[in-house]
């Protein structure tokens, strides 16, 4: 099982040094009773109600780089405090993480309310994936029902990672505008069709085509 460690304490201070000795002699402890592989020891002094943290950033990074099993921590507050907490637990849990802590010595076993609270954060999370790809197909439905034709009027069809694809399709956004589609109906469009664009994107660029087209 490959394990990153992480450790952290709220000051600067130079007696805080000794705290985070013994985090990590402690963690390290724990990972060699699990029979863990540590890719990697991370030491941070900082705030815990903080998000940008060096530390964090780096920890978030090796979690995906280097497909890490498990990460080791004194206690959950050493991630974070208050908000930040809940936002670290459910980024690292989401990636498939196993958490274990020294205050456990082993699995790491959340509250009742912490575990309430990340329940709903995904479930939010779950229903705004799923709202976002309704608005796709809406947009997608509505643009065909008055008259687009996507393999007609887009180039590149198939190749989603060619450069073409990045290219804002001016003519189209036009097009569905004329076709009575909102700006947040043709960006939801354009994605399903391999485009990053969002509204706010179609609307300036739709501006600019009006603006263009009157000073001519």
């Amino acid at each position: 099982m490959r394990a990153v460690i992480y450790c952290r304490v709220s000051t600067t201070k130079e007696e805080q040094e000794t705290s985070l000795a013994r985090q990590e002699e402690e963690l390290l402890d724990l990972a060699n009773s699990q029979g863990m592989d540590v890719v990697k020891v991370i030491r941070e002094q900082a705030s815990g109600f903080d998000l940008d943290r060096d530390g964090i950033i780096d920890l978030l990074a090796t979690i995906k780089d280097e497909k890490i099993d498990a990460l080791l921590i004194q206690d959950e507050t050493r991630l974070g405090r208050g908000n930040a907490k809940i936002a670290l637990l459910h980024c690292i849990l989401k990636e498939g993480v196993q958490l274990y802590s020294i205050s456990h010595y082993g699995e790491l076993q959340l509250s009742e309310s912490d575990s309430m609270v990340l329940q709903i954060v995904g479930m939010v999370e779950e229903y705004q994936r799923k709202l976002h790809n309704v608005k796709i197909k809406r947009g997608m439905r509505k643009a065909v029902e008055n008259g687009y034709r996507p393999e007609k009027n887009l180039s590149n069809q198939g190749n989603m990672a060619g450069r073409d694809r990045i290219e804002v399709p001016i003519a189209e956004i036009v097009r569905l505008r004329n076709n009575q589609l909102t700006f947040s109906d043709i960006a939801a469009t354009l994605r399903g069709f391999g485009y990053t664009i969002s509204k706010a994107t179609v609307n300036r660029r739709y501006k600019e085509y009006i603006d263009s087209q009157e000073s001519d």
